[in-house]
């Protein structure tokens, strides 16, 4: 049985030594450039965000992101490496790890948003630092353009 080191801190679990562990869900998320703009989808917390998801049992990053991208914007990507790591405090009782990917789609259909989202629009690199965002995708987002990832 998994002990916490308190209901406010679930993420923190208690090992035989005494000594304690982060234990947080995993997920990847795509910087995706698409003739020059970048999808970002509204989530429940009206946020935006890149697309992507947990990773689940036995997925490895990379096709657990190019199905989440499937899933979301009906594209089939290229994953590129992983760039940018971080731990989000969703809330105050809920991190995320979260892993950022270079990707590109080469198609001409524009995406489509899934049920999980609320609205999906398409930004140049230079109209995300106005956005309600996490400062992580953010960061990745500066990080891809300055690498011209949106070239």
């Amino acid at each position: 049985m998994l002990t916490t080191r308190s209901p406010e801190e679930p993420y923190l679990v208690r090992h035989d030594g005494g000594w304690f562990e982060y234990q947080l869900p995993v997920s990847v998320k795509a910087v995706i450039s698409w003739r020059g703009r970048l999808p970002l989808l509204r989530n429940e917390r009206d946020e935006w965000e890149l697309p992507g998801g947990k990773l689940e049992p036995g997925e490895d990053p990379a096709s657990c992101l190019e199905r989440e991208i499937q899933e979301e914007l009906g594209w089939r990507t290229t994953v590129g490496e992983p760039f940018h790591a971080w731990v989000y405090e969703v809330f105050p009782h809920r991190h995320v790890f979260v892993v950022t990917y270079l990707a590109a789609y080469d198609g001409d259909a524009a995406p489509a948003f899934s049920h999980e989202h609320k609205e999906l629009v398409l930004v140049r690199p230079g109209e995300v630092p106005d956005l309600v965002m996490p400062d992580g995708y953010r960061t990745a987002v500066a990080r891809a353009a300055a690498r011209g990832h949106f070239a």
